[in-house]
């Protein structure tokens, strides 16, 4: 039996309910650009099947540039020079998966979080040395592959010691290497290594176990106003759901990744 709810919270749902949302400011269908890499499942990453550019920074950046008036021009950019390009104002954004880190935040500005990510290891499908993110540290020779400049490396060194990484400059790279067999295993945060194992499904699986979770964010150059007109539209997505709805089709674990 359902019981009944007070009437004074009733109202008071009701009242929620037809409140209408905050207004977001208008940006007046200015021209935002946007660094990406193009090279990073599922955030960025162009399938050789269409030839065009998707993922998850696609889709958000469109969908806040909706709701706050103003039109993103996204440009591709090598990963190890994205910071220092917002951070000197020749892009106005960036939108990359980009861990929140200290040092970062000295140079740029951090947008809210979107998602919590954990590093996890990408291994050969057949692999059999060892099962777990231990087993791989203990595992004498294991080469460990890490992007340059990017937390990932810093996660590697504290793992197995430097003498052990192989860095490249991208993560396509990384994963190439890794197919190949000049890489033992590959770190990777668990979304983007979920992007990479739904396109190599028959050679690549991710290791049991992770390392502590970090926040993911978008990047502004320092001062920017962008920044928080974007806080307030990822605020909004998340109160009505259309933040969850996009992080469920990009990062839940699915079979076919281009």
């Amino acid at each position: 039996m359902l019981r009944r709810i007070p009437l004074v919270l009733a109202l008071c749902l009701a009242c929620a309910l037809r409140a209408p949302a905050e207004p977001l400011p208008n940006l007046g269908g200015r021209t935002v650009v946007v660094a990406v890499e193009d090279d990073y499942p599922p955030f960025n990453f162009v399938p050789p099947s269409t030839g065009k550019a998707e993922g998850w920074d696609y889709d958000a950046v469109r969908e806040i540039g909706r709701r706050l008036n103003f039109r993103p021009e996204f440009r591709e950019i090598p990963w190890d020079s994205m910071i220092q390009g917002v951070a000197t104002g020749q892009f106005d954004m960036a939108a990359n998966g980009i861990t929140v880190t200290a040092d970062r935040a000295r140079v740029v500005d951090f947008s809210v979080s979107y998602a919590q990510v954990r590093q996890r290891l990408l291994v050969r499908l057949a692999e059999k040395r060892f099962g777990s993110l231990e087993e791989f540290a203990k595992t004498p020779g294991a080469r460990l592959g890490a992007q340059k400049g990017n937390t990932n490396y810093t996660r590697a060194e504290e793992l197995v010691g430097r003498a052990r990484i192989v860095a490249y400059d991208g993560f396509g790279e990384l994963v190439q290497a890794l197919i190949s067999g000049d890489l033992d295993a590959v770190i990777i945060d668990d979304v983007g290594g979920q992007g990479y194992v739904g396109a190599n499904a028959e050679r690549l699986r991710l290791l049991d176990g992770a390392l502590a979770g970090q926040d993911l964010a978008m990047v502004f150059t320092s001062g920017s106003p962008l920044r928080a007109s974007v806080d307030l539209a990822l605020a909004q997505m998340r109160a009505d759901g259309s933040l969850a709805t996009l992080n469920a089709r990009w990062f839940s674990p699915r079979p076919a990744h281009p």
